[in-house]
């Protein structure tokens, strides 16, 4: 094996490369006397503008490159990484990492995952991967695009935050001493804008994006530059309202937050840990009784799709929530271990959930939510962190509309909504069909039966 290092990009030359790499680091490890052994071998590059009053502010290009490398004596454990592809520097990153191994504690959970779970007789090619050949300056002029779509929106948009394109791309090969040898290249490229409105004491700002794996499925950047300006626009003369309980719809954009908040409470590090208000809470019902939650790992082409997840536990399509009833965690080897139970394949995180509700019509679009809501608080914008997930409790500042007979009567800030994430997830009234994606998270609005408000 040369000792030069590999170059960076093409993949598809550098895939076979990092195989042998992987393949390389790992009978090293054994044959220091590891037990067992895993690693990974990745790089990346992207590039970054962004403009603002249509002139470029930075443009930063990023090239990354690692080998992580985990090996067992046992129930030991050591890891040790390295950004230096040498053979040399390999087998002194796989030597420091026995070294570790050799005098750490016994944990007995521990361990590679069992063979019969690994993705060893093959996976999915699941398109993941779509470069965007783009250069700064054509990447600058989309972003000035959507800056010029925001300003010509209304005299009111006098200024911007600016705007920016986003594309990144890399590949990784994942291998361990039990079979799996695995890994593909992916993709992810966005665009945003963040117009300003107004001027001294009377400005407001808000934001949209588009992203997607594939440079052609991001939206037009004119039309996202208006779509902002309208969502700032809308903001102008934002005022407080009075202090009670009422009726919050949240926005599909920000309802994919409250999917994250359930997979938190319900990811296995959390629940060994007792630091999750849903202890012990499989079979029992979390939601809705007209609430399901799917996951898919394997939608072509989708931000959350992955054929294997981060231990090369094979992934599979799941019915996470049926009916209001929890059916499973999200769990990794070690996890599941700790509690006795066994990988859900999500090292790493979920993958492309989907939230819906069994009695949303095809007609529920966002108009139609307004009008389940009444009278009460449409949120957009939610500021700070203010979850407990031991207790569930939940408090955030929140930006959004007073919302009167089904209509928006005017914008709404400095205030606060709270409740308890147990009684707002039993309390879900409706769940609109106007569905966005968020990363791997898909939902509609989503209609609370009522939560507190501190305003005035």
């Amino acid at each position: 094996m040369s000792d030069q290092p590999t170059s960076y990009l093409p993949i598809s030359e550098n895939q076979t490369r990092f195989r042998e790499l992987v393949s390389d680091a790992l009978k090293h490890a054994k044959s220091l006397g590891a037990s067992d052994a895993a690693a990974e071998i990745s790089e990346s590059r992207g590039l970054s503008v962004s403009v603002r009053r249509k002139d470029i502010e930075t443009v930063e290009q990023t090239r990354d490159r690692s080998l992580d490398l985990t090996v067992f004596a046992g129930n030991r454990r050591g890891s040790a990484s390295t950004s230096d592809f040498s053979a040399q520097a390999i087998r002194e990153t796989v030597e420091a990492a026995w070294h570790i191994a050799r005098y750490t504690a016994e944990d007995p959970a521990a361990g590679l995952p069992d063979a019969d779970q690994l993705a060893t007789s093959g996976y999915p090619d699941l398109q993941l991967h779509h470069p965007w050949d783009i250069a700064a300056e054509d990447a600058a002029e989309l972003a000035i695009q959507a800056e010029r779509a925001a300003h010509a929106t209304s005299r009111l948009i006098t200024n911007t935050d600016g705007a920016s394109v986003d594309t990144y791309e890399g590949h990784f090969v994942l291998g361990n001493s039990r079979g799996f040898m695995g890994g593909y290249p992916y993709s992810r490229h966005s665009l945003s804008v963040a117009p300003i409105a107004g001027r001294g004491g009377n400005m407001q700002r808000d934001h949209w994006y588009t992203s997607a794996r594939a440079p052609e499925h991001l939206s037009d950047p004119a039309a996202v530059g208006r779509y902002a300006a309208e969502r700032t626009l809308s903001r102008m003369s934002a005022r407080r309202i009075k202090t009670g309980r009422f009726p919050v719809l949240f926005e599909a954009p920000l309802a994919v937050g409250l999917i994250g908040a359930l997979v938190q409470a319900t990811s296995g590090g959390a629940l060994y840990r007792k630091a999750s208000f849903l202890l012990d809470s499989l079979g029992k019902p979390i939601l809705s009784d007209h609430i399901d939650i799917a996951e898919d790992p394997h939608i072509l082409g989708a931000m959350g799709s992955s054929p294997f997840d981060s231990e090369g536990v094979r992934t599979q399509p799941r019915d996470v929530v049926t009916a209001g009833v929890l059916n499973g965690y999200f769990l990794s080897t070690y996890t599941a271990r700790k509690l006795g139970m066994s990988t859900t394949g999500n090292a790493g995180g979920s993958h492309n959930l989907r939230l819906e509700s069994r009695l949303t019509q095809p007609t529920d679009d966002f108009r139609a939510m307004l009008g389940k809501l009444g009278t009460g608080f449409l949120v957009t914008e939610l500021i700070g962190q203010g979850v407990n997930y031991v207790s569930g409790d939940y408090s955030r500042g929140a930006f959004g509309y007073w919302v009167e007979n089904g209509e928006i009567r005017h914008a709404v800030q400095e205030i606060t909504i709270a409740g308890n994430l147990a009684d707002m997830f039993r309390q879900i009234v409706a769940v609109g069909a106007d569905t966005i994606t968020r990363g791997s998270k898909t939902t509609g609005s989503i209609l609370i039966e009522q939560m507190s408000i501190a305003g005035q």
